[in-house]
């Protein structure tokens, strides 16, 4: 079965059909680091490390860039008001940021291209534009014009006549047409400008992300990722200014994950609506957050609440218990228990690959995880040994981190509550021992109030952590 990838430009799902056998190029738009990244940001991140991870799982080679924007007007005003350098403000955020993408188990992107450091390129390209008739420059500023690209609208949908007949404000009367935007700005007092030959000014915004593009992966990418609220007017642009110097189809396929949803609404910076990931990871581990977007298709809108967080640390909780040891003293399953194991093991692998090459559908591939896990956790009541598990928790292992799933055990307790726990054990042992049924079952019930689970086995009692 081959690789099947959703395409927002077509609206269809085609052959994944890289331009280069066995390469990816990707490109993903990163955040403008004007505050703390959110949740939001954090899906949208995760969506495309799933994504990036599962091609090499392929066998494909992927170059992967995400970019930074570090200069914006919302960098700008920011920084006014809290009295500091706007360079200084983005540096901070960009620094937090990769920690948060360490923090949730994200590879290191292949290129972190920043605005700032692609200025040549940006004014090479605007010069492109001019030179091509698809720009022209008012009073320093330059505007692409949109009546320059006959197709402009084909992956929004929208058609440039309806764009105009909607727009209530010609915001610039100088402007040939209302939806012309900027790619280079005239400066502002007191902005952060570079010299050009239209004057001391700055990139606009979708201007970026084009110039990255071309210098870092070349005229054509394979896929190009966000968050649909990307898809107009930012990834809208970005096609009708590349391909209007390039002549050819700027990306295969156009990737957008849906938007994460608080309280059933959108998370936004503007209305405080919003939780940062700090703030999360100060809670939960990265791979609760993980297992919040692979339960859910990744182009639809997911819901973030407090019961969707318990119910995947629920989730994890029930991953984590497939990589526990063999019961002590194991006697070894019989055949029939094994050969079910190494069936379901088997079962799960293609399982999971089928309905990854489905359009990346990972909460069809964790279902098959789970399955696994029932198959193992079943084994393991059987008297299976570690050296019997051991293959089934391997591709259990191999797959989860197809996924990104670290699956670190939670920290232990110190080694004197261990010992604590053991002679408790022993004292619910003895009480057993003397029917006292009650009394044991109370050790046992108040233990599972402070976390500790107790597995009752032929061989004796043994005890973990939940």
């Amino acid at each position: 079965m081959s690789l099947r990838v959703y395409d927002t430009l077509t609206r269809t799902k085609t052959d994944f059909e890289p331009i280069e056998d066995g390469k990816v190029r990707m490109y993903v738009c990163g955040p403008t680091v004007y505050d703390s990244a959110h949740v939001g940001h954090a899906m949208s991140a995760l969506v495309f490390d799933i994504v990036r991870r599962y091609l090499i799982f392929r066998g494909y080679e992927v170059e992967y860039v995400m970019n930074f924007t570090d200069v914006d007007d919302k960098i700008i005003d920011r920084a006014k008001r809290l009295g500091i350098d706007p360079f200084e403000l983005a540096e901070k955020y960009i620094e937090e940021f990769k920690r948060n993408l360490r923090d949730l188990n994200i590879l290191p992107a292949t290129e972190h291209p920043r605005a700032t450091e692609e200025i040549d390129a940006i004014i090479s390209m605007v010069n492109q534009l001019i030179e091509k008739g698809a720009a022209y420059e008012v009073d320093g500023d330059v505007y692409f014009r949109v009546e320059s690209a006959q197709d402009y609208g084909k992956l929004s949908g929208r058609k440039l006549e309806e764009m105009n007949a909607g727009s209530r404000i010609r915001v610039d009367e100088r402007k040939e047409n209302p939806m012309d935007f900027a790619v280079w700005k005239k400066a502002k007092p007191g902005e952060p400008a570079w010299d050009s030959p239209w004057g001391p000014g700055r990139p606009g915004w979708h201007i970026e992300c084009s110039a990255m593009n071309l210098s870092h992966l070349g005229p054509q990418i394979d896929i190009h990722g966000g968050g649909n609220d990307l898809i107009f007017p930012h990834h809208e642009n970005e096609i009708a200014q590349t391909e209007a110097i390039t002549g050819k189809p700027f990306a295969r396929y156009w990737m957008h994950n849906g938007m994460l949803q608080l309280k059933g609404e959108k998370m936004s910076k503007s209305t405080g609506n919003l939780v940062p990931i700090n703030e999360f990871l100060s809670d939960y581990s990265g791979d609760v957050m993980r297992l919040l977007v692979l339960s859910s298709y990744y182009r639809s809108p997911l819901t973030f609440n407090s019961e969707v967080v318990e119910a995947n640390q629920r989730a994890l909780e029930r991953l984590l218990s497939a990589l526990r040891p063999a019961l002590p003293g194991a006697a070894g399953a019989s055949a029939e228990t094994l050969e079910q194991l190494a069936g379901q093991t088997e079962v799960t692998r293609q399982g999971f690959i089928e309905a990854m090459d489905e359009d990346f559908n990972t909460a069809g591939a964790l279902g098959h995880l789970f399955d696994l896990v029932r198959a193992i956790n079943q084994a393991r009541a059987e008297q299976a040994t570690d050296e019997q598990l051991e293959p089934a928790q391997s591709t259990f292992k191999e797959l989860a981190d197809v996924l990104g799933l670290e699956l670190k055990a939670p920290e232990q307790a110190t080694s004197d509550a261990d010992a604590f726990i053991d002679l408790l054990l022993a004292l619910r042992k003895d009480l057993r021992e003397q029917k006292l049924y009650d009394l044991s079952d109370r050790v046992r019930d108040e233990l599972a109030n402070l976390g500790v689970v107790i597995e009752d086995t032929p061989q004796g009692s043994t005890w973990r952590w939940e």
